[in-house]
């Protein structure tokens, strides 16, 4: 019986020099012999730097590529993992701020959230719409992608929005 394999994407949205060499020997550990991290700045965040690889390997590597890189200050990412026969897709993403978040996706990307996490968050909302809105939005990682979206766009070549501390 031969090993699943899925597709999918790491994005290093923005990492500190000295943590380059350690992402591509974690991301290697998991994915083997692939293309190497090409290493470019990162416009959103000065002395940072940005990475993308596309990968094929076996199901679950996605989870693996998650873990490996769990807990580093610093370091903002997304790791995309497709659906394939048997399995949902899956996505994570981290931030310094906020920690990391996973979601499970359909074959299009789509966030997928449950039914017991729904009813959650009407059972947390006791009637109060605002909190229902607020639950659902930690379940679709909202508050992520805010932080990572000027990344993104960054990494694209749009123009960087600069985000300033205030208070």
């Amino acid at each position: 019986m031969s090993e699943t394999m899925v597709r999918g994407i790491v994005s290093i949205h923005s990492a500190p020099a000295a943590l380059c060499p350690h992402i591509e020997w974690a991301v290697g550990s998991v994915l083997g012999a692939q293309d190497r991290l090409e290493w470019t700045a990162q416009p959103a965040s000065q002395g940072a730097y940005r990475a993308e690889i596309v990968w094929t390997a076996p199901q679950g590597s996605g989870a693996r590529l998650a873990s490996a890189l769990r807990g580093w200050a610093h370091l903002r990412y997304e790791i995309t993992e497709e659906a394939s026969a048997g399995a949902d897709g899956s996505r994570w993403s981290h931030t310094p701020e906020l920690g990391i978040f996973h979601a499970t996706t359909d074959v299009t990307g789509n966030i997928m959230v449950s039914e017991d996490r729904i009813r959650y968050a009407y059972e947390q909302g006791s009637g109060d719409p605002s909190a229902v809105f607020h639950e659902l939005s930690l379940a679709l990682g909202e508050a992520w992608d805010e932080e990572l979206e000027p990344f993104r766009q960054a990494a694209e070549g749009a123009p960087v929005r600069w985000l300033h501390q205030v208070g």
